[in-house]
C-alpha cells in the first residue's frame, strides 16, 4: 500500500491520506467575506481527494489583512460564509482547516496582481504594527510598535477567532506564525529589537506565539488539532533559525501543538533562498525528531517525491501549494498512478 495515502489519526480528527492542500491566499474576498470564488476553489480540491483542505491565511483583525481582499474571522457575520466551504469540503471526504493569521508590518498591500505594493494612505491602506518600528522594506511606512496592552489584545483576537472557526465547522486550525507576518516578525531578531518580555533572548522572542498557543488551545476542543507553521529558518545571519525552531518545536509539543508546518523564509525581502524541489523537506526533518509531527512544503510536485517524503519518515502530511493550483485532482491521479483503489465522486466515476 502507498504510504501516501495511508489514514492518520491526529487526535479525534482522522485523515484519509496524507496530501493536504497548502493555504494559499486567493485575495478574493471583500471586507473579509467568503466569495463563490472561495466556494469552487476550496471544493474543488476536496473532490480531487486531498486528506486535509486549509483555508488560507484568515486575518483575526481587519489591520492584519495582507491585502484588502483576505479573507477574515474578526466578525461573527465571517462565520456562515466559511461554514458554507467547510460542509462542502467535508461532504467530500476531506477534513476541513483554517490558517488564523495577522499580517504585522507586511499587511495593508496591494494584490499581487495589481503590484503587491505597500497602499498609501490615500489608496485604501491602513497603518500597521510590528514588534518594532522596523519597515519590511526600504520605503515603507514605519509601522507602529505594539505595546503590552495592544499585544494582549491580539492575543484576545486569536482566541475570539479560532471560537468562531469552531463554529464555522473547522476541525484543525493552524496558527500563521511564518513568512515574516506578525507571529514571525516577533520571533526574529531581525525584526524584533525590543528590550522588554518580548523582545531579546529567545524565551522572550517566542512568548507571543505561545501566548497565542495558549489562547487558541484554551477555546479549541481537547479533540481537535492545533498546528502551527513555522519559517524554519530566516536564510539570513543573524536571523532566526532551524537550531531555534527545533527548541521551539519541544515548547509548543508541551502547550498542544500538534504539528509543525515547516516552511522558511519571508521575513527578510532580499534573502537569497535556494529553492528548489524538496528543499524545506530537511527542515521537517529535524524539527520531527524532536517527537512532533510535522508536515512538509515547498516544491512538492511528484507523487513518488511525496511517497519517499512520508515513507522515509521525513514528515507525516505532505502540503501542496501551487501544484494544487495547476493540478486541483492530484490526489486521484496520484492513487492511479500508483495502483491505489480510491473513493472517487459518484460524479466521475466514468473516468476512473
Amino acid at each position: 500500500m502507498s504510504v501516501l495515502f495511508s489514514p492518520l489519526k491526529i487526535r479525534d480528527v482522522s485523515l484519509k491520506n496524507r496530501i493536504v492542500m497548502s493555504p494559499m491566499c486567493q485575495y478574493s474576498a471583500t471586507d473579509g467575506f467568503v466569495s463563490d470564488w472561495h466556494i469552487v476553489h476550496y471544493g474543488t480540491r476536496a473532490v480531487g481527494g486531498a486528506g486535509l483542505v486549509t483555508v488560507e491565511a484568515t486575518a483575526v483583525s481587519p489591520e492584519g489583512r495582507i491585502t484588502p481582499g483576505d479573507l477574515g474571522l474578526w466578525d461573527d457575520k465571517h462565520i456562515e460564509g466559511l461554514s458554507g466551504i467547510v460542509k462542502f469540503v467535508n461532504r467530500y471526504g476531506a477534513a476541513a482547516g483554517i490558517q488564523l493569521a495577522h499580517a504585522g508590518r507586511k499587511a495593508s498591500c496591494a494584490r499581487p496582481w495589481h503590484g503587491g505594493k505597500q497602499l498609501g494612505l490615500n489608496e485604501g491602506g491602513w497603518d500597521t504594527v510590528a514588534p518594532s518600528e522596523i519597515p519590511f522594506q526600504p520605503g515603507e511606512r514605519e509601522p507602529r510598535q505594539l505595546t503590552r496592552l495592544g499585544i494582549q489584545a491580539l492575543v484576545s483576537r486569536f482566541r475570539e477567532a479560532a471560537t468562531r472557526a469552531l463554529d464555522a465547522g473547522f476541525s484543525v486550525i493552524e496558527i500563521h506564525g511564518a513568512h515574516g507576518y506578525l507571529i514571525h516578525e516577533f520571533l526574529s531578531p531581525l525584526s524584533n529589537q525590543r528590550n522588554d518580555e518580548y523582545g531579546g533572548p529567545f524565551e522572550n522572542r517566542i512568548r507571543l506565539l505561545t501566548e497565542v498557543v495558549g489562547a487558541v488551545r484554551s477555546v479549541w476542543p481537547e479533540g481537535n488539532p492545533l498546528f502551527v507553521r513555522i519559517s524554519s529558518t530566516d536564510w539570513t545571519d543573524g536571523g532566526w533559525a532551524i537550531d531555534e525552531s527545533v527548541m521551539l518545536a519541544g515548547i509548543l509539543k508541551e502547550l498542544g501543538v500538534d504539528l509543525i508546518d515547516c516552511s522558511s523564509g519571508g521575513n527578510v525581502y532580499n534573502a537569497k533562498i535556494p529553492a528548489g524541489p524538496g528543499y524545506q523537506v530537511p527542515f521537517s526533518e529535524a524539527i520531527r525528531k524532536t517527537g512532533i509531527m510535522t508536515s512538509a512544503v515547498g516544491f512538492i510536485t511528484d507523487p513518488q517525491q511525496a511517497e519517499s517524503i512520508i515513507k522515509e519518515q521525513k514528515a507525516d502530511l505532505v502540503l501542496l501549494g501551487r501544484e494544487l493550483l495547476r493540478n486541483p485532482y492530484f490526489a486521484l491521479a496520484a492513487a492511479r498512478q500508483s495502483g491505489e483503489d480510491i473513493n472517487w465522486p459518484e460524479q466521475y466515476l466514468r473516468a476512473k
